[in-house]
């Protein structure tokens, strides 16, 4: 179920995916995507391995041009956007990747002051201190001088959590956010995501396989499938696992121990 605001009103759509193709020349990963991702939803896309999760995350945040159809953000045509357009929309976007993505030389407030530095005119003694403010909101008070090479696998994913909120951003963008995480880590980790996008009042885009974060953060998803080449499935992933009648959806979201409600 979506989440709707007080007065009951449907959030309206933050993303609007139209007849999009996905293909490494003429190799097609998939084709007639049809989706929208609603303001404040925990948008997750699943599918089995290489069904294209992470090229379509790609492709709506401009690392990839789509082979055929569109991606709008709210009315504005991303898709079809010039360089100077491309660059505001950047603007609005944080950005978590499965490698973390992050400069193994520069100390961890660093890394977080990047984005500041890149797309803002603030001082750097400003830009130090929204660094360690984010830093705080992940928990990594104190290490704010620390190198990526000296703290925890979990505490990278933190430090890359730190990074991809450094803008304040509308839409947030996770490539597999829990992997490599152990199970208490990675429900930490899932704890702070809606605790960051409640905060941000973001919109969260997900990649992800791991039940157990599909059903603790998602509240809408879209199934792709390597098969038909093409998603065969979209909602509430625990209305899914409910009453889902196609066999490879049930498959997937009951191969694991946890249950919604656990």
């Amino acid at each position: 179920m979506n989440c709707e605001s007080p007065n009951g009103i449907e959030p309206e759509a933050q993303i609007t995916v139209r007849n999009l193709t996905l293909a490494y020349g003429s190799f097609v990963l998939m084709r007639d995507l049809n989706f929208t991702v609603k303001r404040g939803d925990v948008f997750i896309i699943m599918g089995g391995s290489g069904c294209g999760k992470s090229t379509l995350l790609r492709n709506m945040i401009g690392l990839i041009e789509p082979t055929e159809g569109e991606i709008f953000y709210e009315k504005a045509n991303f898709t079809r956007s010039d360089a100077a357009e491309r660059r505001s929309f950047f603007r609005r976007f944080g950005v978590l990747y499965q490698s973390g993505g992050l400069w193994s030389s520069m100390t961890l407030a660093e890394n977080v002051a990047l984005p500041l530095e890149e797309y803002t005119d603030l001082s750097p003694v400003e830009i130090r201190e929204i660094a360690c403010l984010k830093l705080a909101l992940v928990g990594l008070k104190g290490f704010e001088d620390f190198y990526p090479s000296q703290i925890s696998g979990g505490m990278r994913k933190r430090l890359g959590l730190a990074r991809a909120i450094a803008l304040d951003p509308e839409v947030l963008f996770f490539d597999e956010p829990s992997a490599g995480l152990d199970p208490i880590n990675s429900r930490r980790l899932d704890d702070l995501i809606l605790a960051l996008r409640d905060s941000l009042g973001a919109t969260v885009v997900a990649v992800t396989h791991e039940l157990p974060s599909i059903f603790a953060i998602g509240n809408d998803s879209i199934f792709l499938d390597s098969e038909s080449k093409t998603a065969i499935a979209s909602g509430d992933p625990k209305e899914l696992l409910a009453h889902s009648q196609n066999a490879k959806v049930r498959e997937f979201l009951t191969r694991g121990e946890r249950r919604p409600g656990e």
